[in-house]
């Protein structure tokens, strides 16, 4: 007799969006953040049935940039899924009809439509595994609106496994053994740590790297804290002067672009020579060509070089005259920026604002920061201990992505790390791109503490006596400088709107009272939005990180 209850299950009926769920489930997708309309609004509900999480943005760029950080911070690279018209209605012009696969296609690892609901897993998981093999990005998946609600056979869907954790390569034996006696004989060497470090979990082997051969190091932006930027080794203090006459410098996942003035002089010594340890073979050899290349896993290879320069006894002279150029040009610039941090004239300045907020801060948050001169300075001030808790504009210096961030660290934090807490240090212009998901961070009760650093502008702002002045003789279109914002715009009152904990301050002592208060509240967000000076600026550079300008 044929057995009933198999006729049964190969009857039983599943629609489009519990494919999908089910799919990323199985792919181990943790959380989604969206703006749910048709038809996506189905996918959304299938997957917290499923036990995903589903935050609720209010921009889809804010919900991109929240999906991209917790792929940094959990190791599951951002995944798009889009809606798109029904089929039968390609080529009609039919609502918001766009090759959307094909636009993809130049900005992600993967892009595709599955030609069924059938193919649904095998294309999520492959979209999944591209997403985190060799160096990680973003991948695409288009979704069609008649799959949603299409009822198909669950007998007919083929099971697809979760894909393998990313395959864990080795640089080769002979690049390892140039590279530990290039670095050997090195009179001024250089360690720069950087986001792929961090990305590969290398922590613990770059920082025994550091401390057994005494070598100075350098972190970009998001390296911070991969080895503690208090640590005796760390020459953030001297970065100028660390990368301008280094004669080795070891790069380990860091990029010869824009932020590191793309290896090349007068940043750079002519004759430098640079060793890359990188998990993608086409970075290798970029602007500059290296000395050595170690293609692979960032962490597997820093454990090969410890190998093979523990095979003679060798550590880099801790007294050395290279040691003595950084300490002393640390020295001197820390010296300024404390002079700077103790002004005591208001408005404040940016230096004053960090060295407070520094005072207080928990060891273990995050910081996320977004803004020219607040990133910029914060960068230099604001101290990180742990890896891969620094979240900032990063390569594309992009505007709007501060919020987000913090929504996805606040999300890792309560799940992961109960009580870690996430400051989200902003710029008032940069606060101002995604400021509307202050009701987001409200809506789920994420304890986050905004900054927003007022100069009333961006880049400078005018004061208000200067403002009123100028609209005496104009309206405001044809006589206000573009980079200049409304005055004393109480941006706290964004977050009171929605429940959360305001403050407007104006000193030192309203800082420091506000940024306690707030660090004691574990139940509520909220927002610091804190004035400073308009015309405040950074303490001058010997080499600008951006393109110049005659403002």
């Amino acid at each position: 007799m044929p057995d009933s209850n198999f006729a049964e299950r190969s009857e039983e009926q599943v629609s489009g969006a519990k494919v999908i769920a089910q799919a990323l489930k199985t792919q181990d997708v943790e959380y989604v953040f969206g703006i749910v309309g048709i038809p996506v609004t189905e996918i959304a509900i299938a997957a917290q049935q499923l036990g995903i999480k589903y935050i609720g943005m209010r921009n889809e760029q804010a919900a991109c940039y929240a999906a991209s950080a917790i792929g940094y911070l959990t190791g599951r690279p951002l995944l798009v899924i889009g809606g798109s018209p029904e089929r039968n209605q390609e080529t009609m012009g039919a609502f918001q009809e766009f090759p959307q696969v094909e636009a993809c296609r130049l900005y992600t690892k993967f892009s595709a439509r599955p030609s069924s609901i059938e193919a649904v897993p095998f294309v999520i998981e492959k979209a999944v595994r591209s997403s985190i093999y060799g160096r990680p990005g973003a991948c695409y998946v288009d979704i069609p609106a008649d799959f949603v609600n299409l009822q198909v056979n669950v007998s007919s869907i083929k099971h697809v496994e979760r894909c393998m954790s990313p395959p864990i390569s080795m640089a080769e034996t002979s690049a390892v053994c140039t590279a530990a006696s290039v670095i050997k004989n090195a009179k001024q060497p250089l360690l720069i740590i950087g986001k792929g470090a961090a990305y590969a979990h290398a922590e613990e082997s770059i920082q025994k790297l550091v401390e057994q051969y005494k070598l100075p190091f350098l972190p970009t932006p998001m390296g911070k804290g991969v080895v503690p930027d208090n640590h005796p080794y760390c020459v953030g203090a001297a970065r100028s002067r660390a990368l301008q006459f280094a004669d080795v410098i070891v790069l380990f996942g860091a990029r010869l672009n824009w932020i590191l003035h793309f290896g090349l002089p007068p940043r750079y010594q002519p004759d430098v020579k640079f060793i890359q340890v990188d998990i993608c073979a086409e970075e290798l050899g970029n602007n500059v060509k290296p000395a050595v290349t170690l293609l692979g896993d960032i962490n597997a290879v820093t454990k090969q070089l410890l190998e093979e320069l523990d095979k003679t006894p060798w550590q880099y002279p801790p007294e050395s005259k290279w040691w003595k150029t950084l300490r002393e040009k640390m020295k001197s610039n820390e010296a300024a920026s404390k002079e700077l941090a103790s002004k005591k004239s208001l408005p404040m300045n940016y230096y004053t604002v960090f060295y407070h907020v520094q005072e207080q801060l928990p060891r273990d948050c995050f910081v996320v920061s977004e803004g020219a001169n607040t990133m910029d300075i914060g960068r230099t001030v604001l101290q990180n201990y742990l890896p891969r808790h620094r979240l900032d504009a990063g390569t594309f210096g992009t505007m709007g992505v501060g919020l987000g961030f913090a929504i996805a660290a606040a999300m890792v934090a309560k799940d992961r790390s109960p009580g870690q807490r996430v400051i989200c240090v902003e710029g008032d212009s940069a606060f101002g791109f995604s400021g509307m998901e202050v009701e987001t961070i409200c809506r789920y009760n994420l304890p986050i503490i905004l900054l927003v650093v007022n100069n009333n502008g961006i880049y400078q702002g005018f004061d208000t006596d200067t403002w009123k002045e100028m609209l005496k003789f104009q309206d405001a279109a044809s006589v206000v400088p573009p980079m200049c914002l409304l005055p004393n715009s109480h941006y706290e009152q964004v977050m009171t709107a929605f429940g959360g904990k305001g403050y407007f301050v104006q000193t030192p002592e309203e800082l420091q009272k506000s940024l306690r208060q707030s660090l004691a509240d574990t139940a509520k967000p909220s927002l610091i939005n804190i004035m400073i000076e308009p015309q405040a600026t950074r303490k001058t550079q010997d080499f600008h990180w951006l393109t110049r300008s005659n403002m």
